[in-house]
């Protein structure tokens, strides 16, 4: 057993209604299907992981509705998981699911979830479809993060646009460190990174490609309109540099 010291902010369990929604929204995956916490435990315990915060990662097309069935399930996905953290003592943390198309459900579970759970953030995918992390849509939310200073996990998952453009292989392959970086260039091209600057945001997989074209951002704003470039009054590189980044799957 190595020595445990890391801790793991990017850690995925499976509630069964989970499942069954991936399932319905055709995005079941095999190794999910087959999860326990004991798994979960043994593979910390031989990669020397102290703690492990938990997310569940989705696509858009798992949320029924807009309505009381997408409040029902984020509700049960975060009592799930703040369930496995008081089970275990200091072995896992919460990012908390919000059914993030409907704006004032995921004000109130975020309530919920960081008051009464004790959630350590939330989790945000890097898009709802056709739209990425920092449309205007997201903004009464991260007005409530900003106000509590809270931690925000971002995964990615493959927007409609280009979702199962191959057959050779699943969209995790390309799609998921190129949405990444859709994500942050929205965040902060749209003026939300710093309209914002007390969220703590975390992006997986080393940014996913924007550290190899970080200098295309830098020029985008350096050529971008009066009122594009406005929005990045300290620049591109200090917003980057506020930003964390796992480091799963980049070695």
């Amino acid at each position: 057993m190595a020595l445990a010291h890391r801790i793991d902010v990017h850690h995925h369990p499976s509630p069964p209604s989970y499942l069954d929604a991936r399932e319905s929204g055709n995005r079941a995956n095999p190794p999910r299907m087959t999860w326990t916490v004991e798994k979960s435990l043994d593979m910390m315990d031989r990669g020397g992981v102290a703690a492990s915060m938990l997310s569940l990662p989705h696509s858009v097309s798992i949320w029924p509705d807009k309505g009381e069935q997408g409040r029902r399930l984020a509700r049960e996905w975060n009592e799930f998981m703040a369930k496995l953290a008081a089970d275990h003592p200091g072995r896992f943390g919460v990012f908390a699911t919000l059914p993030i198309l409907d704006v004032e459900g995921s004000l109130r579970e975020l309530e919920y979830a960081l008051d009464t759970l004790k959630a350590d953030g939330v989790n945000f995918m890097t898009n709802i479809g056709d739209r990425w992390l920092g449309d205007p849509h997201y903004w009464p939310v991260f007005e409530e993060l900003n106000r509590r200073k809270a931690l925000a996990y971002t995964h990615p998952v493959a927007p409609d646009c280009c979702a199962g453009m191959y057959e050779e292989f699943n969209d995790s392959v390309i799609e998921y460190g190129t949405d990444t970086t859709r994500a942050i260039a929205k965040l902060l091209f749209s003026g939300a990174a710093s309209r914002f600057p007390d969220i703590r945001f975390i992006f997986s997989h080393a940014g996913g490609t924007m550290p190899f074209i970080a200098e295309r951002f830098l020029r985008a704003h350096l050529y971008a309109k009066q009122d594009i470039k406005a929005r990045l009054p300290n620049g591109v590189m200090p917003e980057l540099k506020k930003l964390y980044y796992d480091t799963a799957q980049s070695a």
